[in-house]
């Protein structure tokens, strides 16, 4: 294994299973006591940084959300040297203000998914360990992102809570309706457990959101992929440019 890893990583979700513009130097396969991570980390340079990069889903969009091995993704992270990511999530917008291609950071989070493996403390422990999840992404790496984000032009949403379904089918429009009155305003099938498994790794965490279509009952008509695919390619456009800021581009 090389000496030296980059600090900071980057986990693309849908739309980000290559990252554009990464000059590659190098790809990384780390095993774990979890199993396998979704596939290789790639390391390379993007902007003046060099970073770490690791396609959520595989690098041919083939494992769904509720079969994704979030503990060995993260646990790899970690073991490897990273000390921060950023993550990248395709999302549907709940409230008025998170409309079709906004980017969002978003500063809570409401977990509804279950069965995945969600933390690192549950077995040959010496102790219980509780972990502070008040503030469950790190804000100094959402700051990073929002400033980075009025740099490029884009003016990103601050703040906003994401609620974390199970997927992989979408919502319908009474949940949406449920996840409105919990305070929610970004759906997606990712967040969760990732945030709080970087939590436990003392991990640097924050989120990009890409909204990609209105969420189920606010919008006339149903959600089609069309729709989604191309609100994704301008909203990822917009993350590659803040992400080429905050990396120092």
């Amino acid at each position: 294994m090389p000496s030296k890893t980059p600090e900071i990583a980057i986990i693309g979700g849908t739309g980000l299973r290559r990252l554009k513009g990464l000059e590659i130097t190098r790809r990384m396969v780390q095993k774990t006591p979890y199993g396998e991570p979704s596939g290789p980390f790639i390391v390379g340079h993007y902007g003046s940084r060099e970073v770490v990069f690791l396609a959520r889903h595989g690098l041919r969009h083939t494992i769904p959300p509720h079969r994704i091995n979030y503990r060995a993704n993260i646990w790899a992270l970690k073991e490897i040297g990273v000390s921060k990511v950023i993550s990248v999530a395709a999302v549907g917008g709940i409230s008025e203000r998170m409309a079709p291609c906004t980017v969002a950071i978003p500063d809570q989070i409401v977990d509804y998914t279950w069965g995945r493996g969600h933390t690192f403390f549950e077995e040959g422990l010496s102790e219980v360990v509780h972990v502070d999840f008040t503030e469950p992404y790190s804000e100094p790496l959402r700051r990073a992102l929002l400033e980075a984000g009025r740099r490029a032009g884009i003016e990103p949403v601050d703040g906003g809570t994401y609620a974390t379904t199970q997927g992989p089918r979408l919502e319908t429009a009474a949940e949406i309706d449920r996840l409105e009155r919990d305070g929610c305003e970004l759906v997606g099938m990712t967040g969760m457990p990732e945030a709080a498994l970087a939590r436990e790794l003392e991990l640097e965490y924050a989120c990009c959101a890409v909204v990609v279509n209105r969420a189920a009952g606010r919008s006339e008509g149903p959600i089609t992929m069309t729709m989604i695919e191309r609100n994704l390619a301008l909203g990822m456009e917009r993350v590659r440019r803040l992400l080429g800021e905050v990396l120092g581009g």
